[in-house]
């Protein structure tokens, strides 16, 4: 017999507003049907904001901007980014440079932050939160970060790492969400859905 999570939604179309093959992945753990719409904005957020801030501007940003061009919907944006000290860390756009990001990363404890934001369409009612998780990498050898950044599996990924993927034997310990460093924190996401179409 197959479990079916207790989420009461209004029927009406699903929209992930992201790109990310993780994302879809996790979501579909819910059980939900939803159609992918990424969207194309700018990422560029103010410097001044926390990251938790910052996390959960971007995926506002996100959502809001699919849900314009959706007459009915629930519209979810998500947005990761990993932090090492008050540096921000994003996708790195070369091998070197996903080089350089593993190294910062080798031998600490740096922080994952997924802000996510639900918006209903027509009601333009919304809600967001944000989630955390610190993730401590052991001692990295050269050969391994050589290998990883070549393998071109870093790219896509904030901090130049994948936790699903083999760069998961760098990590040493992982405190908080798993689902988190993936990409989605599928637990905080759940119950913010289910509170938000609450009877």
């Amino acid at each position: 017999m197959h479990y079916v999570l207790p989420l009461s939604l209004p029927d009406k179309p699903i929209i992930l507003a992201s790109a990310s093959p993780r994302r879809a992945e996790i979501l579909t753990k819910l059980g939900l049907v939803f159609t992918v719409r990424p969207s194309a904005v700018d990422e560029n957020i103010a410097a001044t904001l926390s990251p938790a801030e910052y996390a959960v501007a971007l995926a506002r940003r996100k959502a809001g901007a699919v849900a314009a061009g959706v007459h009915n919907g629930i519209v979810i944006g998500a947005d990761t980014i990993v932090v090492l000290g008050k540096e921000i860390l994003g996708k790195p756009v070369s091998e070197s440079d996903a080089g350089a990001m593993l190294r910062k990363l080798s031998g600490k404890t740096h922080r994952v932050f997924t802000g996510f934001a639900i918006v209903d369409r027509p009601s333009n009612r919304d809600v967001v939160d944000v989630e955390t998780t610190e993730v401590t990498f052991r001692e990295l050898d050269e050969a391994e970060i050589m290998a990883y950044a070549r393998s071109g599996e870093a790219i896509d990924k904030a901090g130049a790492y994948g936790i699903q993927d083999a760069s998961a034997v760098f990590a040493e310990r992982i405190n908080g969400c798993f689902y988190n460093v993936v990409g989605f924190p599928l637990t905080r996401f759940y119950l913010a859905l289910r509170a938000f179409y609450a009877p």
